[in-house]
């Protein structure tokens, strides 16, 4: 029985991918779940598995909390800016614990001219696994699906979606399916060197995320295109962003409109054996409880 390991084990990803793992039929004693909090995992844990504090900012408890696993989904860190020495302490604890293989939640198409704020942390840390002499697997996990619904229920609310993405396409993936692609590296062999894109079945606009929104609520939403500096003030202005966040969202519109984020695969279905989850199955489920909030 192999052992699994996966950080950041009480978030959104983990979670599902704890429960595709189970589906599977992965034995709940076969997995140590690490986290900054142990206690909300209190569920999964009297089904049998480990559950561990593991802190990236402490490195020198990780080792302690990776011992005995050997196969690590090691899930990026939410601190962007902070996130190269924390994956690096993940790594280098990894190393000391004896884990076999890593499998780390990359972003799509992680290329140096990719203007993505996130790009450089993410490329750093796949070098750092190719590095450390570990087996590794780079899941590339597209846009979520889900990230467009708060997006399309404020476009909805206000009758204008504003973006900077021009008539950029991007292949919006659901977080559920990047959870089953996760879980079949995790429980299957042969995945070893692998650099997975893991997208939605379409490249689509914002235009028609628009679209999808008018149909779902029954209001009309006019898209409204500008460029990058009138996107950062408006959302300083009337959302209330700081500069540099509003600078990260614009950044990623950029990408977006040239072409970083339009990639289309078909590894979700080659992984898993079922089709991805479009962005309007995924808006319709749920945007109407964000309408009805």
């Amino acid at each position: 029985m192999t052992t699994i390991g996966i950080t950041g084990a009480s978030g959104q990803l983990a979670g599902l991918t704890i429960d595709a793992l189970l589906r599977r039929g992965v034995d709940p004693a076969s997995l140590v779940l690490v986290t900054r909090s142990p206690d909300k995992l209190a569920g999964v844990a009297a089904k049998g598995a480990t559950v561990r504090h593991g802190d990236f900012d402490q490195p020198d408890g990780l080792a302690e909390a990776f011992a005995g696993i050997e196969k690590l989904l090691l899930i990026s860190a939410s601190d962007i800016g902070r996130r190269i020495p924390q994956h690096q302490a993940a790594i280098d604890a990894a190393k000391a614990a004896g884990v076999r293989h890593v499998a780390y939640t990359s972003i799509s198409n992680p290329v140096p001219d990719n203007p993505s704020p996130v790009t450089e942390e993410h490329r750093a840390t796949e070098q750092a696994l190719r590095d450390s002499g570990l087996q590794w697997t780079f899941l590339r996990n597209g846009i979520y699906a889900e990230f467009q619904a708060t997006g399309a229920a404020q476009a909805v609310a206000g009758g204008k979606l504003v973006t900077n993405k021009g008539d950029g396409r991007t292949a919006y993936v659901s977080r559920a399916d990047c959870a089953d692609a996760a879980a079949v590296v995790l429980s299957t062999d042969g995945h070893e060197g692998q650099a997975y894109e893991i997208t939605g079945p379409e490249a689509v606009t914002e235009d028609t995320v628009a679209e999808i929104a008018a149909e779902v609520s029954g209001k009309p939403v006019e898209v409204v295109k500008v460029d990058d500096a009138a996107l950062i003030a408006g959302l300083v202005e009337h959302a209330g962003l700081p500069e540099p966040v509003a600078k990260i969202v614009a950044d990623f519109g950029r990408a977006t409109r040239e072409g970083y984020l339009d990639t289309v695969t078909d590894t979700v279905e080659r992984l898993t054996g079922h089709a991805p989850r479009t962005v309007r199955e995924v808006l319709a489920a749920e945007l109407p409880p964000l309408l009805q909030g």
